[in-house]
């Protein structure tokens, strides 16, 4: 992440002086959180909540609860949603928080008490005006229900707004499951105006039918796509008449293994969507799944990332090298719709105004489409100032964000 700093702060001609400033956290928290187990003993769980940058307004970010987590990845973490936060156009800085912890070997109680613990334990730095924690791997929206009400036990009153991504009861966000979805969908359809006369009657693949994949191809069909192929783990489905997404988002038995769809060529290979004749390839499972390896048989002329950093670098400087090929639209502009829309749910508890779905959706489109347009503005013009090296649009989005953060910088009087 530190090299991808400073590439950024290069095409966008920012001095050089300001990475550290950038790339070190401004406050981290390391706590422990003790938990009465069931058989009656106490366990000491480890915690960590990174505050990367506030400079563009409170710090926003998950909380992951993962057997594997480490300081080390919770930073670069919470620098990465400095830049998506940055680029996304909204009054937030960058945070993650973490715990040490593998949660699916807890009871329900146990897992109750860990959250209630982790808050209280960062009570003190968390906040909604100072950071507002949000879902990550392994939490959900029960674990954001006991940890909003820890926090309001703690405030002495009732305060919703100190954590997103909450049960539509307690104040959530109505699209919230689905914005992420329905932003790379945005995106997508976007994108192919711009690059491909359209998005009705395009080809589209999906690698990775999950939360994001599912919607991604559900929305993308309501907006005119045909979905070709999806996959996960178990294996893919191949219909070159088109799959009804639909019908696949909604039926749980596809939903856990998509060859229980009944059309359509079944296949073991999980990776049949990435070579499938496809006009628009989402990624939408895992990272590094597009490698140097595999660009030779990807058919698709635009990549619309729905999971964090799917595209190997060396991947995308090829695939940018054929002379047919639009674009790797990245992870950080692409699949920004779950923050924008754990920002309008901010933005709703704050002023205790509750949004319809319908409401909610056509602000998050709205901003989405707004941003992609300044990333193309943006692309152009960094191109143009750096005619000597390949400029992708991950390039430009990077560039970008950080160019906001040191004009937020520089206005505070920080440099």
């Amino acid at each position: 992440m530190s090299q991808v700093l400073r590439e950024s702060i290069s095409i966008a001609g920012l001095p050089t002086e300001i990475h550290d400033m950038i790339f070190k956290p401004e406050r981290i928290i390391s706590v422990k959180i003790p938990v009465r187990m069931d058989n009656g003993k106490i366990a000491v769980f480890e915690g960590y909540r990174v505050q990367h940058n506030s400079v563009l307004g409170p710090y926003k970010g998950g909380i992951r609860f993962h057997p594997e987590v480490t300081l080390e990845t919770d930073m670069a973490l919470a620098f990465g949603m400095t830049l998506k936060n940055s680029l996304a156009n909204i009054p937030y800085g960058g945070g993650k928080g973490a715990v040490k912890v593998d949660p699916f070997k807890l009871s329900e109680r146990e897992l109750e008490e860990l959250s209630r613990g982790y808050v209280r334990a960062l009570f003190p730095f968390i906040g909604p005006d100072k950071d507002i924690p949000a879902p990550d791997v392994n939490t959900n929206p029960r674990i954001m229900a006991w940890m909003v009400d820890e926090y309001s036990k703690l405030a002495g009153k009732n305060v919703p707004a100190s954590f997103t991504g909450k049960p539509p009861e307690l104040g959530g966000n109505p699209a919230r499951i689905y914005s992420t979805g329905f932003g790379v969908a945005v995106i997508a359809k976007a994108a192919a105006e711009v690059f491909a006369g359209g998005i009705e009657g395009k080809r589209v693949a999906v690698h990775g039918f999950g939360n994001v994949g599912s919607y991604a191809a559900l929305w993308l069909s309501k907006f005119g796509a045909k979905v070709v192929a999806i996959s996960n783990i178990f294996g893919s489905v191949y219909d070159p008449d088109g799959i009804d997404a639909e019908l696949a988002a909604e039926n749980p038995e596809v939903l856990k293994d998509v060859r229980a769809y009944p059309k359509g060529q079944k296949f073991n290979d999980t990776d049949v969507p990435l070579y499938v004749d496809a006009d628009i390839l989402v990624p939408a499972s895992l990272e590094n799944v597009i490698t140097p390896e595999k660009v030779p048989r990807i058919k698709a002329k635009l990549i619309v990332e729905g999971a964090n950093g799917p595209t190997v670098p060396e991947a995308e400087r090829q695939l940018y090298m054929r002379k047919d090929f639009y674009a790797v639209v990245p992870d950080i502009l692409a699949n920004s719709g779950g923050v924008i829309g754990s920002y309008l749910e901010w933005v709703q508890n704050l002023n205790w105004y509750k949004m319809s779905e319908e409401e909610v959706r056509s602000k998050l489109e709205s901003i989405m489409l707004n941003n992609y347009k300044i990333v193309m503005d943006a692309w152009k013009r960094f191109r143009e100032k750096n005619p000597e090296k390949m400029v992708t649009m991950r390039d430009a989005s990077f560039a970008l964000a950080v160019e906001r953060i040191y004009e937020a910088m520089k206005l505070r009087g920080l440099i």
